[in-house]
């Protein structure tokens, strides 16, 4: 499909949790004239950790970025709090293989609309004033990704479909979390001080596109789990894509 803009987010490149299969497969079956890349790409937190994981599929990912950039799609790399090595290189206005490097950056919409992108974690509550609170977060993250593996792995023996374990218990600590830190009201509120119409943004790992007071907020979630990205059709309508659904349904369909 093609797509006037394609953002996506928290790839987690580096990490043992990246579908970056998927990703490539994502990337070879859809074009746009815009790419952003909305932080946490590569996660850098991995190397720390001494828990870097870089398979051939990662690079593959890098591969298919870079040829879209050479193709003549517009790429927008924003920085996260996982690859914020790219922070202090941003005033050098550095680019990577054609590719724009950015903490922040203004899209315009074909309606004409005026949207934020950000990773968005400096408005999340934890990350901003408890970073090993995150880190601690990061950590237990990865034990639920190991359990979740091994539970899909003897679900798909009994013929069952993909579900996130991980998913299910963080939608509902995450509800108790944006309570608490306010992260989506946080960033409307801010857009709507700075005349912005919309926010794209990443990071809580959660897509969601909706409207909070007057202000579009939209989140492309990530790829870790949930595998989805947010386009905007030429139309200028804005959805989601869960890719890792479409594949499913394809093969359903195939069979």
């Amino acid at each position: 499909m093609d797509y006037k803009t394609i953002a996506i987010s928290d790839v987690h490149l580096g990490s043992k949790g990246c579908k970056a299969k998927l990703l490539v497969n994502f990337l070879k079956n859809n074009s746009c004239e815009t790419l952003y890349l909305v932080g946490d790409i590569i996660d850098a937190w991995k190397i720390q950790q001494n828990k870097w994981y870089w398979h051939q599929s990662h690079t593959d990912v890098v591969r298919e970025v870079l040829k879209k950039a050479k193709r003549n799609t517009k790429v927008v790399w924003i920085s996260g709090n996982h690859d914020e090595f790219l922070r202090p290189l941003i005033p050098y206005k550095i680019t990577f293989g054609n590719v724009e490097i950015a903490n922040q950056y203004t899209h315009i919409g074909i309606d004409g609309r005026r949207y934020l992108l950000l990773h968005g974690d400096l408005f999340d509550g934890i990350t901003r004033l408890a970073p090993w609170i995150s880190f601690l977060g990061d950590r237990a993250y990865d034990i639920l990704l190991t359990i979740n593996t091994k539970f899909n792995w003897w679900r798909h023996k009994f013929g069952f479909g993909y579900w996130s374990l991980s998913q299910f218990l963080k939608n509902r600590v995450k509800r108790a979390v944006d309570f608490m830190f306010q992260f989506e009201q946080n960033l409307a509120s801010y857009c709507k001080r700075k005349d912005f119409d919309g926010v794209i943004c990443g990071h809580i790992h959660r897509s969601e596109i909706k409207t909070i007071d007057g202000v579009v907020y939209m989140n492309s979630g990530d790829w870790v789990e949930s595998c989805t990205a947010l386009v905007e059709n030429y139309s200028g309508t804005w959805q989601v894509l869960e890719w890792h659904m479409i594949q499913n349904e394809k093969n359903t369909s195939s069979n």
